[in-house]
């Protein structure tokens, strides 16, 4: 059996799009020689690999599984293209990171900017996502590496850890909850919260934690930034969980007072997530390496 890789890419293009002929766009063809080359395709595998009506492609089974199979093999050829050329294996190449919350408001743009402006032939995909989705993304192929915090419930990936992300309440100056040490999560809940957007990997986690309690989480606004919910707190519009680093940092300018969580899940291990870092390209490995020589930024 034969693959020709021009025509993964093009079922690639196609499953993302989801439409042939944004897909054959993408791929530079005509959208009926893109429908030949799928239709040769499936004779090949024997197998349907595209539903198709008038909104579009949906994946059969069997074409879920090839376009697992095919971004694997599409981004070792990139791998290897990446690691013969003229700035040097670390130093050129594409990456694509899926990440929660934190690290892409956080941490990661700065030690981006850092990497980045060593690497003028590296370019990042920086992507927020959801710590199952992150995991998923992993395992498929879909990105390079995850940044996740937390538990990882992740077999057949490798699981680098690299600092520690620790959660904590910030409430304004003379709040009746900043006198007090720690407070549990169920303390806060008689109070309005200042909440992440939609989507967030931090409002989601948050929201589990409240369900698990048999409470609701009473949100008053939700903003895009942890700068964000800080003014709102120091405003006095409600109170917010937040990454002690974030807390730390916005207290130094803002009339912010910081208490702890006492709840277990209030520390989390960060981690970064592989499938296999031996057989990641140069580019990818300096910056896995640098993640993991960075001071903590939690303290």
């Amino acid at each position: 059996m034969h693959f020709d890789l021009a025509d993964l890419r093009l079922f690639i293009h196609i499953a993302e799009a989801p439409s042939l002929t944004q897909g054959a766009r993408r791929a530079f063809l005509s959208p009926a020689a893109a429908s030949a080359r799928i239709k040769a395709l499936e004779g090949q595998l024997g197998s349907r690999l595209l539903y198709r009506d008038n909104r579009g492609v949906e994946l059969t089974p069997a074409g879920q599984r090839l376009l697992q199979h095919a971004r694997l093999i599409m981004r070792q050829v990139d791998y290897l293209k990446s690691e013969f050329t003229d700035y040097g294996a670390e130093a050129a190449g594409h990456i694509r990171i899926f990440a929660n919350t934190t690290a892409v408001t956080e941490f990661l743009p700065e030690v981006l900017a850092g990497f980045l402006a060593d690497r003028p032939g590296v370019t990042v995909d920086l992507q927020e996502r959801l710590s199952r989705d992150i995991v998923r993304g992993v395992l498929d192929g879909s990105t390079d590496l995850g940044i996740i915090a937390g538990p990882v419930q992740a077999p057949g990936l490798q699981v680098l850890h690299f600092s520690t992300d620790r959660l904590v309440l910030a409430v304004p100056v003379g709040h009746e909850l900043a006198a007090r040490e720690r407070v549990k999560l169920h303390d806060t809940l008689a109070f309005q919260h200042i909440g992440l957007h939609e989507g967030s990997t931090l409002l989601s986690f948050l929201r589990e934690r409240v369900e698990h309690l048999g409470e609701q989480l009473s949100l008053r606004i939700q903003v895009s930034s942890f700068e964000a919910v800080c003014r709102m707190i120091e405003a006095g519009v409600g109170i917010g969980i937040i990454p002690e680093s974030a807390a730390r940092r916005h207290s130094r300018t803002m009339r912010l007072a910081v208490v702890e969580l006492d709840e277990p899940w209030a520390v989390r291990e960060r981690s970064i997530l592989v499938r296999e870092l031996e057989a990641l390209p140069g580019s990818i490995r300096a910056l896995i390496a640098t993640l993991r020589q960075e001071p903590d930024p939690a303290r």
